[in-house]
Order: structure tokens, then sequence, then C-alpha cells
């Protein structure tokens, strides 16, 4: 899946770079969990880097996450372009200023440098509301959904995720090292003193319906946001929302959840005005002694780097059937100057593989393999082409061949999803019997790559086939109640958890297999 958040309209600069003189070069910073291509001065890149480290490591030291090693496959990307129209190109018709993808295949944000974006709407019909957020706020609000997947096996309900989101959002890195959160988000300020256009009891119950206006949902986030605040900074509500969510989680309705957890949502909705009225919240500071940045690389791109770097954006941030040939015929015309580059020739297979021109992808995979052997995307890039070349020509298909392209990349990078998912792909691709090693393959993909949406409903399905309902309720948890999801694909998921909680692995698959909107994206 390639799970695409659209992010709301921003009117900052990225406090970091803003200032920082336009020039003529691209640089990589990478650091332990980003990698951040931008035409920027190296020495703002490395700051912006070090700013990015320290928000991830407070988040992770407030949720007390795990901190394993990443490989390239699992850092996030970040692509720094100059404005809100260079997003607005890689993403048209959208009115997006900054967007977000994830899939087996990395996680990849596009952010821009400078912009002047506001968003306008009504405030319930009585009159015009604006709000303003900077780049910083809203890939704040974005990474923590990220990692809030990475060491997750709970349904979390749509105002507990966003809610949590808003409160890291207005994160201050503070000059000594320490990062606070939990501000005021002033873009907000309408929403959280509103009580009447979404109440109570359809946040706390999920009840609300399938269309909510624009200042619905800004109520809905920022009624979410002080309520989340109020539950962990007041003590007579210690333990409330931990146990809202765990009766959630043992198949109560989120309504009924709410009620045995909070009582009278009436009576909670007059606390949170009593506490939002005296005094200025006080948000959390997490010490500088506890965060630890790490090495932050920055190099400049060679000439091949930088010259495919533009089509290289335009692959990750989403193809369609429109956009793919212009996209391929750029990486062409890139890759006919450096065609021996690697870098290049890999980002020319993923092109062709977009376009469907599998012999071209293919081709391309090998002149990549030929200058680097151990190019980790090109072996990928070349096992997907020849899978769709032996899906073409099923009578005279090689699929061990196919697979070991995927294994290859599998013993270069044990900690990367994508040939594992792929491998996986293969036995259902062939209407071959699953191996046991196939199987784990996948479940290992989905452990490694867990905001992959396609990767873990497989994997729920395969679960549910096996009869393992533990696991599998375990493991459609977290999408159960999904972030930025439809109403109707939170109802279908209600649905499907029903099911599994009821031990009926044969409807739960029934309801799993049935199409329905939100859920399916293409895969890249």
């Amino acid at each position: 899946m390639n799970s695409l958040l659209r992010l709301a309209a921003v009117r900052a600069a990225l406090s970091c770079l803003a200032t920082a003189p336009a020039r003529a070069a691209w640089y990589e910073a990478k650091s332990k969990h980003f990698i951040i291509d931008a035409n920027e001065n190296p020495d703002e890149l490395r700051a912006y880097a070090q700013k990015l480290e320290r928000f991830d490591q407070a988040v992770r030291y407030f949720y007390q996450m795990p901190d394993p090693p990443l490989t390239d496959a699992g850092r996030v990307t970040i692509f720094v372009v100059p404005d809100v129209e260079s997003i607005q190109a890689l993403m048209p018709n959208s009115g997006a200023a900054g967007f977000y993808r994830t899939a087996a295949s990395g996680s990849f944000a596009f952010i821009p440098h400078t912009t002047d974006f506001t968003i306008q709407g009504m405030s319930g019909g009585t009159g015009v509301f604006h709000e303003t957020l900077s780049p910083q706020e809203i890939f704040f609000h974005e990474y923590p959904h990220h990692l809030q997947l990475q060491d997750s096996t709970v349904a979390l309900p749509m105002w507990v995720a966003e809610g949590y989101a808003e409160f890291f959002a207005t994160a201050d890195i503070n000059k000594d090292g320490s990062v606070t959160f939990g501000k005021f988000p002033a873009y907000r300020s309408w929403g959280v003193h509103d009580r009447d256009s979404i109440t109570m009891e359809e946040i706390v119950g999920e009840t609300f319906g399938n269309t909510l206006y624009s200042y619905q949902m800004d109520t809905l986030y920022g009624r979410a946001w002080l309520l989340v605040h109020y539950l962990m900074m007041t003590e007579s509500r210690h333990g409330q929302l931990g146990r809202y969510v765990d009766d959630i989680n043992k198949g109560m309705s989120a309504l009924d959840a709410g009620k045995a957890a909070f009582g009278d949502l009436k009576q909670l909705d007059r606390d949170l005005d009593a506490y939002l009225a005296p005094h200025k919240l006080l948000g959390v500071t997490v010490s500088p002694d506890v965060l630890s940045v790490g090495d932050i690389a920055v190099r400049p791109l060679n000439p091949a780097e930088s010259a495919i770097v533009h089509a290289r954006m335009r692959s990750k941030a989403g193809v369609t059937e429109s956009t793919a040939p212009s996209i391929a015929a750029e990486a062409r015309g890139v890759a006919a100057k450096f065609p021996t580059d690697p870098s290049v020739q890999s980002a020319l297979a993923e092109a062709e593989l977009d376009a469907k021109n599998y012999a071209a992808a293919s081709t391309a995979a090998d002149a990549a393999l030929a200058a680097d052997p151990k190019n980790v995307r090109a072996l990928i890039y070349k096992g997907r082409a020849q899978m769709e070349l032996a899906k073409a020509n099923a009578k005279s298909a090689d699929w061990d061949g196919v697979r070991e392209w995927f294994l290859k990349a599998n013993k270069l990078d044990t900690e990367n999803a994508e040939p594992l998912f792929l491998f996986y792909r293969t036995y259902a691709e062939a209407r071959q019997p699953l191996t046991q090693n196939a199987v784990d393959a996948l479940l290992y993909a989905v452990e490694l790559a867990p905001q992959d949406y396609d990767a873990r409903i497989t994997a729920v399905g395969q679960l549910l086939a096996e009869n393992k309902l533990d696991e599998a309720k375990s493991m459609f948890a977290p999408v159960a109640f999904r972030p930025h999801a439809d109403q109707q694909s939170r109802e279908q998921g209600k649905k499907i958890m029903d099911a599994i909680v009821a031990g009926d692995s044969k409807l739960a698959l029934k309801l799993l297999q049935e199409p329905h909107p939100g859920t399916k994206t293409a895969s890249k």
C-alpha cells in the first residue's frame, strides 16, 4: 500500500530551513531515523535533521517505545521542495501543501521549504475561521502516526490517535535541547472551544456520520487534543484512558467503553471546559539528558543523483496511469546521460515498472546491478519486473528464478520488508501452495513495516485462513480504527473485529475480502 495522508494547508517556512539561502546543489542528510534530500545550505540541513531526531527521541521516550537500529529501508525519507506550488505539482488537484506516504517499499514525506497558505472555513455556519499551520506542526502531527503503528497491537479510536498527534504537533525544541509537548494548538482554537458541532458522545463513541464538515473536523481534532491533555494531566481521571482502550480491544463498543471508563459523557464535556477555562494548560518537557540525537552525515549528491532527484520524487509521490509515462520519459532522459550510474538506472527501473514497461524495467535494473551488484533497490525492481513477465508468460514462467531476486535482496538487507512481502506474493501470483517460509516472510514484513496496510491485511487474511484468531485480532487491531479512515472503512473494520472476537474466522475472512471504500490502494 501507498497510504496517502493529505495534510492541511500551511503558511510558515520550515523553521530551521526558512532562512537558508537558495543553492544550486542538492544535499542529503542521513540520521538514525531520517534521510533528508534538499537543495539547501548543508549546515542548516544538518541542524534540521538534528531537530527531527530530537523530536523522534522525545516521542519515543514519552511512549516508552523501543528504538531498534534501522537500515535505509526503515528510515523516513523526506524531500524538501521549494514551495507549495511544487507540492501541488507532485500531487495535482489535491490542494495539499505537504504529504506523507508509507508502504513496504518505504516511508516518504514531502515538505515545502516555504509557503504562505491559509485554510478558511465556516465555524458552524455562524462565521468564518482561519487556520494556519507550519510545516513543522504538520510533520510533528503525522510522524507520531508513523510511530504509533511500530509497536502497536491495539485498536485506537480516531480521537485518541488524533488527540495524541495534536498533543505532539505543537512541540517546542528548546535551546537547552529539551522538548516540550502539549502546548495549546492555536490553529485549533475555535474547535477546542466548540461543544456544539460534534458532541462528546459522538467523539468518544465514534458515532459521528460518514461525512463531517470542515468545522466539525476542526472540533473533532480540537476536542480530542483537549480530552487527551485532560485525561493525561488530571489525577482524578488517572487510568481512565487506558481502561477505555482496553475495553474496546476486548470487544466492547467505543460508546459503551467510554461510558464505563469516563462515566457521564455530558459531565466529561463540562469538566473539559472547566479544565480549559481558568488557567494556561501546561505541557510536558522531556529532559535533554534522555535524548540521544546520534550522528548526522551530510553529503552533496553527485551530478547523477542530483539530475534524477526530481524523477525520484515524482515516483515516490505516487503514480497514476496518466502520469507514469511522463515520469518514465523524464527518467530515460537522465539515464541517457548517466548510463552506468546505479542510482539513476535503479530510478529508471522503478519508473518503467510504474509505466508497465516490464522488459525495459528489467534492462534498467540489469544496468544498475552491473554497476553495483549489491544495489538492493535494483534487485527488488529486477524481481518485480520478472514477476510481471512471468505472470504474462505463465506456461514458461520460472518462479524459482523470480524468487531468487527477492532472496538476494533479503540477504543484503534482512530488515527490508519489501522483498519479504514480494516473496510471499509470488506464491499467490504463481498459484502455488504456500510454504511456511513464505508465511514467515509475510509476518516478518509486517513487523518491519507495520504501517503498510496491504501487507498487514494480507497477514490478517493468512492468519484467519489458519484459524489463528488471537494473532489475527492483534494483527488487525491497529487498522480497525485507522486515523484518517472514512466512516465506511471504520464500520467495516468494526464488523471484522466483531467477527474475530466472536471466534468466526470464516465470516471475518469474508468481510475482509469484501471491497469497501478507503481501504485498497495501489501497491508500489
